[in-house]
């Protein structure tokens, strides 16, 4: 019964005028940018992004035949107009490109960047997972944490804080049909984490069988975004392959979850408390958007419960109240509440499929005539009966059984705000919560400053990190090398000064 009205709640706002005021709540008519297509659009024009395509889908099978029957097929390369020292052969500089096979799919091949570490070999392997749903992993690549950004020229210019200083660093272009990711079958586009991990787990194995000499390193598994729901179900796919010996065995050691969506029903509680604390709305608006609330959270439970149709209508309902506050925000970019977007534009991401879709960077490659789709509507609104499900509650197993998990936030992002995530991870049920909940908040400071404040029990940490917003290693380069350093080193708790005394003693 429950299911029918909330069905028939949602039929009546969809046929509701598109062009009703998204403030105007008190009949909960849907915003017009609550329309999955239009919000995936938006989301794509606000960055500045054109793909040709909407989704990775080649008709003839010969592109993928002219691969190869090899699940891993990998060169090593040197992308054109990178300043690179005389004398530094490709080997040495340790850079890779590759498509694998996907092993359960009618005809997908993911394609993943590898980043070999420019200080030690031996530091662990970290894989990158970009959300959207369906924007490729080339964003944060040269956007924020990856080994170069592009010039306007179209030239490489080094990052002095790339992950890869401390890590071997993999990015992968998924669900397919993202990125230069592609199938030439419909039925290989994902519809949820199930598809999704095990589509990486298998991977995974192929890329460390054909590179055996880092299987021993530690591994850890990070991203943003929509890839609060990727991470913990990798993490926990990850975990059930170790424990039931199905092949190589990773040896993962955390994952870290950077402003992320994970649980829903906690998440999109905290938005009317986030903007009215940033005074982004007013008391009497953040009353009016509440009401909202009670329906949203009845509709993300029955989602959990039933799965399909439920799933669907909780997404329209639960965006109503984000939206509705969008409205009352005007020109401000939810991904960092401090700047404005100027018309459509929130951020200038163009250079990137500009030096893509540049002939010698793609010979360099190896994609041929693959299209490179930085952002797939098709994809995101493929994984819409996905967007309401609870990732949490894989995460207390992992915990239990050592794995460590980082959750970290930029203060200033709205869409997937430090609050509700602070929320989510303070009120899971685990054996470690109440010491959690009563452990300190501490500084974590950079050179001398606090950069965040952290709040950490066992294999749980929480930093909420400052003068950042969505995307924390573009804001905060220095900040977010070191947390990935001392999180992996297991010394995110101690200062910079500690940290270094510990290393000159080693």
């Amino acid at each position: 019964m429950e299911r029918l009205k909330l069905v028939s709640l949602v039929l009546a706002l969809l046929l509701a005028s598109p062009s009703a005021s998204a403030t105007d709540v008190g009949d909960l008519r849907l915003a017009q940018s609550s329309f999955p297509s239009v919000h995936a659009e938006k989301l794509i024009r606000q960055l500045n992004l054109f793909p040709k395509k909407d989704v990775n889908v080649v008709v003839d099978r010969r592109v993928s035949g002219s691969l190869g029957a090899k699940r891993i097929v990998e060169k090593r390369f040197r992308f054109p107009n990178l300043g690179l020292e005389s004398g530094v052969s490709v080997e040495d500089l340790g850079h890779h490109a590759g498509y694998y096979k996907l092993e359960h799919s009618h005809d997908a091949r993911m394609f993943y960047f590898f980043f070999e570490s420019r200080s030690n070999k031996d530091d662990p392997v970290v894989i990158w997972l970009t959300g959207g749903p369906g924007c490729s992993s080339e964003l944060a690549m040269f956007y924020e944490n990856g080994p170069f950004a592009i010039a306007n020229n179209m030239s490489l210019v080094w990052n002095e804080y790339g992950w890869d200083k401390a890590s071997n660093l993999l990015y992968v272009d998924q669900p397919v049909g993202t990125g230069f990711s592609f199938t030439s079958d419909k039925r290989d586009i994902r519809h949820n984490e199930d598809g999704v991990s095990d589509d990486l787990y298998d991977f995974l194995q192929a890329f460390f069988a054909e590179h055996p000499q880092f299987a021993k390193n530690d591994f850890y598994i990070t991203g943003e975004s929509y890839a609060g729901h990727y991470i913990p179900a990798f993490a926990a796919r990850v975990h059930q392959g170790n424990k039931a010996k199905e092949g190589i065995y990773i040896n993962l050691k955390g994952f870290a979850i950077g402003n992320g969506l994970t649980d829903p029903a906690i998440q999109y509680k905290a938005y009317t408390d986030y903007a009215l604390d940033m005074g982004i709305i007013k008391k009497s608006q953040y009353d009016r958007i509440n009401k909202i609330v009670p329906v949203c959270e009845m509709a993300i439970k029955l989602c959990g419960t039933d799965g399909t149709v439920s799933c669907m209508a909780s997404y329209f309902l639960c965006n109503t109240i984000f939206s509705s506050i969008m409205a009352l925000a005007g020109d401000a970019n939810y991904y960092d509440i401090r700047k404005k977007c100027e018309g459509s534009l929130c951020y200038d991401f163009s250079n990137m499929e500009k030096f893509l879709n540049q002939k010698p960077v793609r010979d360099a490659l190896g994609v041929g005539e693959i299209d490179f789709v930085s952002c797939s509507p098709t994809v995101y609104q493929a994984m819409l009966v996905d967007w309401m499900r609870n990732l949490e509650v894989g995460i207390p197993t992992l915990l239990e059984d050592g794995v460590e998990l980082l959750v970290y936030a930029g203060e200033y992002d709205l869409i997937c705000n430090w609050l509700g995530n602070s929320r989510w991870v303070h009120a899971m049920e685990w054996s470690g919560q109440k010491k959690f909940v009563d452990s300190p908040e501490v500084s974590f400071e950079v050179d001398g400053s606090e950069a965040g404040v952290l709040k950490s029990h066992g294999p749980l940490s929480f930093l909420k990190v400052h003068d950042a917003g969505h995307m924390v290693p573009m804001d905060q380069p220095k900040a977010s090398l070191e947390m990935l350093k001392r999180w992996t080193q297991g010394q995110l708790s101690k200062t910079g000064a500690e940290t270094e005394n510990l290393v000159a003693e080693m």
